[in-house]
Parts: structure tokens; C-alpha cells; sequence
């Protein structure tokens, strides 16, 4: 990337955009959800993911020298790793979360039913009718998380890595250091998702302690800890398409342990069983901290 991308006229054109296009979205998806277009809603989420992309162009900056250009020789480690290290640390943390709160565990599919109303309950009829019972449906679902559905997914990461990872975070570092940069870079990351984390309980819900500040907080340590994850990915691959497939990874593999959770755990949300609670998200952490250790702190040996 050109040194010219760098200037802070540049960075805070792409901040402003980022922000206004992407809140302005989620006011409109906030809009839906109270009007009970929850369907409607989800697919404008789904389409803010190309909002980074978005501000990046109006911002000027040029998406050459990003890495568009997989590069697998070298690599496979990596490309394993942003694989299927999401899913493997998501099923750890959901393991140690349903091995303390047992009773949360749910094989009859209550989620889906409460989140999806009478289409969940026509969706598990469908199921007994074929024969196949909701720990079959979750296994089968859960397979297609860990092998297929992180390339799926990465068409739509593509929109959030390019700004997140090509662009903002190099600025950052250059900016702030490795050691502040790729923090501040995850607590933007984060703070990016806050309305909706307010407006309609995005990923912890609306029932717990300190409803939105204290889910607002804790999403900001989890995209400072992913944030760690991908751009390691990105330095290591110098391939944009390697820290999309990890953000696909684990949008996928997320999804997951809810839908094997009792529908309202309210205050135990903060915990888990996503890998953005406190207890289920501790495999990823740990390793983001480890990565963070030997890469970006300012006291490793050089």
C-alpha cells in the first residue's frame, strides 16, 4: 500500500464513513425489528458487512496491494488455522460453558422455536417428518460450519476485512505503534457494532446487567481479541481473501452453540455459550493474548 494512504486527513475521511453509513443502517435495521421485519433486517445486516469496502473507495484509498492474490505456498498453515481455528476454539468454550451450566444445554430446538415463532415450529415438524431428530439437524449444521460455510461466508467478511485489516489497521500501526495500533484498530472494530447492541440486544440480547453498556464493552474485548487473530492471519498470508475466510469462520461457527442453548439465559448471556461471552470466549482470548505477546507487544525481543 502506498505511503500517501497513510495521511490522517485519509484515516478520519474512512472513520466518518464507516460510522455514518453503518449506524445510519443499523437505525434502519432497528426500524425493522420494531415493525417485525426481523427478516428484512438481517439482510441489511448482512449487507453492512460491505460498508468498510464502501468507505475505503469514497475515502480514495486504492485496494491494490492488498493481497487480492491467494498465496498458498507457504501458507497452508495458515489458511488451516483461519480455517477451522475459529470452530475449534468455539467448541472448546462452548464445552467448558455447557459443562458448568448444564441445565442450559438444549437438544429440542426451544431456540429456533422462540426466535423464529411459528416458522421455527413448522421448521421442526419438517424435521421429524424426514425422520431426523434436532442433535442430527445441529450435528449435520455443525460439519457445515467447520468445512464448507467458512467460504460462504467469506464473500460477505470481504466488505469488513478490506477496511478493518487492508486498510485501517496498517494506518493504525504506522500511526500508534503495533502495540496501541492493533488494539485501538479492535476497540473501533467494536465499537462499530454498538447501536445495534443497544437498539435491538445484538449478540447478548436485552435481559442482562448493565443493559447496553456492559454488552458494548465486553463485544469490544472480543473484537479486540479477533482483531489480534486476523491481522496476524493477514501479515502472515499478505492475502486479504485469509483473515475474510477466519472472519467467516467464525460468524459461522458462532451460531452454533445458541442454538443448542435454552432460548432466555439472561445475565449468563455475558458468559457464553458464543465465543463473545466471558467464560465460552476464554479459548480465544488466551491465544489472542499469546499472539499478542510474541507480535505486537512492545516488550517482545525483536
Amino acid at each position: 500500500m502506498e505511503t500517501t494512504q497513510y495521511n490522517n486527513k485519509t484515516l478520519f475521511k474512512y472513520l466518518r464513513w464507516v460510522f455514518i453509513i453503518a449506524w445510519v443502517m443499523q437505525v434502519a435495521i432497528w426500524m425493522l425489528y420494531q415493525n417485525g421485519g426481523v427478516l428484512p433486517g438481517q439482510l441489511l445486516m448482512s449487507v453492512m458487512m460491505y460498508v468498510p469496502l464502501l468507505a475505503v473507495l469514497i475515502s480514495g484509498v486504492k485496494l491494490k496491494g492488498m493481497g487480492w492474490k491467494p498465496k498458498f505456498k507457504g501458507n497452508i498453515g495458515t489458511l488451516l488455522f483461519s480455517w477451522f481455528g475459529p470452530f475449534i476454539l468455539t467448541l472448546i468454550g462452548a464445552v467448558l460453558y455447557f459443562a458448568i451450566f448444564q441445565k442450559h444445554l438444549d437438544l429440542t430446538g426451544q431456540y429456533v422455536m422462540a426466535a423464529s415463532g411459528e416458522a421455527g415450529e413448522a421448521a421442526m415438524k419438517a424435521l421429524e417428518a424426514q425422520g431426523l431428530t434436532y442433535s442430527t439437524y445441529m450435528l449435520i449444521t455443525s460439519v457445515a460450519a467447520a468445512f464448507y460455510a467458512p467460504l460462504l461466508n467469506m464473500l460477505a467478511a470481504i466488505g469488513e476485512e478490506v477496511g478493518w485489516r487492508g486498510y485501517m489497521n496498517p494506518v493504525l500501526k504506522e500511526k500508534y505503534g503495533r502495540t496501541k495500533g492493533i488494539i485501538i484498530g479492535g476497540i473501533i472494530w467494536g465499537i462499530w457494532h454498538w447501536p445495534l447492541i443497544g437498539f435491538i440486544g445484538y449478540e447478548y440480547g436485552p435481559s442482562y446487567f448493565g443493559f447496553p453498556v456492559t454488552g458494548m464493552l465486553l463485544f469490544c474485548v472480543f473484537t479486540v481479541a479477533l482483531g489480534i487473530m486476523c491481522d496476524m492471519v493477514y501479515e502472515k498470508s499478505g492475502c486479504i481473501w485469509f483473515p475474510a475466510i477466519f472472519h467467516g469462520s467464525i460468524n459461522a461457527a458462532a451460531t452454533i452453540p445458541i442454538a443448542l442453548c435454552v432460548p432466555d439465559t439472561g445475565n449468563y448471556r455475558l458468559l457464553g455459550p458464543a465465543p463473545n461471552g466471558v467464560l465460552a470466549g476464554l479459548p480465544i482470548i488466551i491465544i489472542a493474548i499469546l499472539i499478542f505477546r510474541s507480535r505486537y507487544s512492545s516488550t517482545r525481543t525483536e
